[in-house]
């Protein structure tokens, strides 16, 4: 099992969003590369990947993920925030890399 942590506040809404598409209690992240090829990495959600290991659990949720990104997701954290203008997920920094101004992603420092 890997280290990932996960907020209470991105627990709740990972259970939720899971819950709201027909898998209560399971849900697929994965680190999806940009489009420009600039060395970029953007979390994304899926809930209707059925394959991966499990990354991380919480109450009532188990988080997987491709095996071949288990090391990247290690010691990194998942939060979650809500406003009135929307809201997304955050995820922590890997030593070494820096974070994206929307705090979704990061990449690797050359």
């Amino acid at each position: 099992m890997s280290s990932l942590t996960i907020t209470q506040a991105a627990s709740n809404e990972l259970l939720r969003q899971s819950i709201y598409r027909g898998t209560p209690g399971e849900i697929f992240v994965y680190l999806e590369p940009d489009t420009l090829d600039d060395g970029w990495m953007f979390l994304r959600v899926n809930i209707w990947e059925k394959s991966g290991i499990p990354i991380a659990r919480t109450d009532g949720l188990t988080v997987y993920a491709p095996e071949s990104q288990k090391s990247l997701l290690d010691e990194l954290s998942l939060d979650h925030y809500q406003d009135l203008s929307g809201g997304g997920f955050l995820i922590s920094t890997p030593k070494g890399a820096t974070k994206s101004s929307c705090g979704s992603g990061f990449k690797f420092n050359k």
